[in-house]
């Protein structure tokens, strides 16, 4: 089987699977990353063919979705004939690509993960993040706003991941600092286009919060 062939299989199969998803982590999030993992990785010096395969796999051991340690992506890949090296710098990437945290140190380092992890989080933010932020925030059962509530800069991956905040607050944990770790120059761009689109609706959203009617 080629490696087109594994791509196309495997688009197929997280196609299917991810298609009934609606916590903002659906079948369509996984298709913009990988359209926009692409577009960040044209011209540069990489290996598409890991790109391809970590962004389309990149959910589905996600910790927000699935049993922790239940090793699907590995399972995914071990139909195929493989090397080692490939399979685990995919795993890798999969593993590693989450935001775990304000200061929780990002453990990925070669350019393919950072395309990747550029690729989801910038899926993050802007018009489309604002939307996946609070169908997030439902499907969890998460107040939307509550002004008792103050915003976290969490030190370690178990706070932040069995943090109960407000979806509000989400922006000021998360979404806001996005901006500032991005890996790659063309995604810098872009994120900076997109936390402008956040900003104005936090200005909007807080200034009708308190019926501040101008």
């Amino acid at each position: 089987m080629t490696k087109t062939e594994i791509i196309q299989q495997t688009f197929e199969y997280i196609k299917q699977k991810f298609t009934n998803e609606f916590s903002g982590h659906d079948w369509n999030h996984i298709y913009r990353v990988w359209k926009l993992a692409i577009y960040l990785a044209k011209n540069e010096k990489v290996d598409n063919f890991i790109i391809e395969m970590a962004a389309l796999l990149h959910d589905l051991d996600d910790y927000k979705l699935s049993n922790e340690n239940s090793n699907n992506v590995k399972k995914w890949l071990d139909n195929f004939n493989i090397d080692d090296e490939t399979k685990n710098n995919i795993i890798f990437i999969t593993d590693n690509i989450s935001y775990k945290g304000a200061e929780v140190e990002n453990k990925i380092t070669s350019l393919e993960g950072k395309i990747v992890q550029d690729a989801d989080r910038l899926d993050a933010i802007g018009a489309i993040g604002i939307a996946r932020a609070f169908a997030y925030g439902g499907n969890k059962n998460r107040e939307m706003y509550n002004p008792d509530i103050k915003p976290i800069m969490h030190k370690s991956f178990y706070d932040y991941k069995n943090s109960k905040s407000t979806t509000i607050n989400h922006f000021y944990e998360k979404l806001l600092l996005i901006k500032d770790k991005i890996n790659t120059e063309k995604a810098r761009k872009i994120a900076e286009i997109r936390t402008n689109i956040i900003k104005d609706f936090l200005q909007n959203f807080l200034s009708e919060w308190n019926v501040d009617i101008k």
